[in-house]
């Protein structure tokens, strides 16, 4: 398919004008081979895909956009709304093909590409079926960029990074899902709320599974840089643990409640992985909650899985976890979020 609607070629016979537009200087440099160009590939352009492609634009976080997909029609028609909003964005190259070839040299591979569940499908069935694509995904991301970061939002997020993973034979520091950012993000927003805060004042924390299985650690979190918990009980503040639960419990329902009303989410998730992007890219070291190889925290100990823990994000991907303190019963909750996903695991035969 044709990759851009752009074209310098508008002169008699198709003849270049791009370089005739500009006259020369005297006594120049060549460009600088240490001038760094980023290039960020996006694979599915679906509602997800486009959100975050969008939200990549006018952040200005690349100087070249890769969109793949299998249908070629959207794809393309996806390139051309983009790129007529040039005008309005910082300059950014944008290109789609259903070939992989598209995303040769990439910085970041974003893959949200992913099979939608059936009226009565199990999970087991969703998952097989969303590990063949991924076997035709993650070999063609790797093998045309081999140095890249990938980060998988495809779901269900923890095991699908854990399959590209094992498919793509990258380090572990170079595989990263989208995880509990957004439920961390949810549960900060839900915090604020009843504080009446800005939710960039909330530190708060989603761990584990992306899912029903996920822990909120609330031992840690804090307003302002103010403990939360521990101020309450100095203040002798009274509160209830099924308050604190059914905060949780909302965070978990938002992202139903979402797709129940409007059929699905693209931009809180847009947004998400745009700001791991950006920690990534620019080396920003920030530390998100993603789904990392866990094998080794907290007592996680039964098998190689992937759940989401307070990651540092830099240019080498992965660069470290947090040594955030997690009480007893959030550590236990944690590793039974790790079986849980561990028991699905299991059965993928990889």
């Amino acid at each position: 398919m044709q990759k851009s609607s752009s074209s310098s070629s508008l002169g008699p016979g198709g003849l270049d004008i791009a370089q005739s537009f500009f006259r020369p200087i005297q006594k120049t440099a060549p460009p600088s081979p240490t001038k760094r160009h980023t290039k960020i590939s996006v694979v599915g352009v679906g509602n997800v895909g486009m959100a975050i492609a969008q939200t990549i634009l006018t952040q200005d976080l690349a100087d070249e956009l890769a969109l793949v997909d299998v249908n070629t029609d959207k794809l393309r028609g996806e390139m051309l709304d983009l790129q007529h909003a040039a005008a309005f964005l910082p300059r950014t190259k944008i290109l789609a093909d259903v070939d992989y070839a598209i995303t040769a040299g990439s910085d970041l591979c974003i893959v949200t590409a992913g099979a939608r569940q059936k009226s009565g499908e199990s999970r087991l069935n969703l998952l097989q079926r969303n590990l063949a694509l991924f076997s035709g995904i993650v070999p063609a991301v790797a093998k045309y960029s081999p140095e890249t970061i990938l980060l998988i939002v495809s779901n269900p997020v923890d095991l699908l990074t854990y399959v590209a993973w094992k498919l793509s034979g990258f380090p572990s520091n170079r595989v990263i899902g989208s995880g509990t950012n957004l439920d961390s993000s949810r549960f900060r927003f839900l915090i604020a709320d009843h504080l009446d805060v800005n939710a960039q004042d909330v530190q708060a924390f989603i761990v584990g599974e992306h899912g029903d299985s996920s822990v909120a650690l609330w031992s840690s979190i804090s307003v302002g840089g103010v403990p939360v918990l521990s101020f309450l009980e100095r203040q002798q503040i009274a509160y209830e643990k099924e308050t604190l639960e059914k905060i949780h419990k909302e965070v978990v329902q938002s992202a139903y409640e979402v797709i129940g009303l409007k059929g699905y989410t693209s931009w809180a998730i847009g947004y998400s992985v745009a700001s791991l992007a950006r920690s990534i890219l620019r080396d920003q070291r920030r530390v998100y909650p993603v789904s990392v190889l866990a094998t080794g925290f907290y007592g996680v100990n039964e098998g190689e899985v992937f759940l989401s823990l307070p990651a540092q994000l830099g240019r080498n991907g992965v660069l470290g976890l947090a040594n955030v303190h997690l009480t007893d019963e959030e550590a236990r909750h944690l590793r039974e979020s790790a079986r849980t996903i561990l028991v699905v695991q299991g059965q993928l035969g990889i």
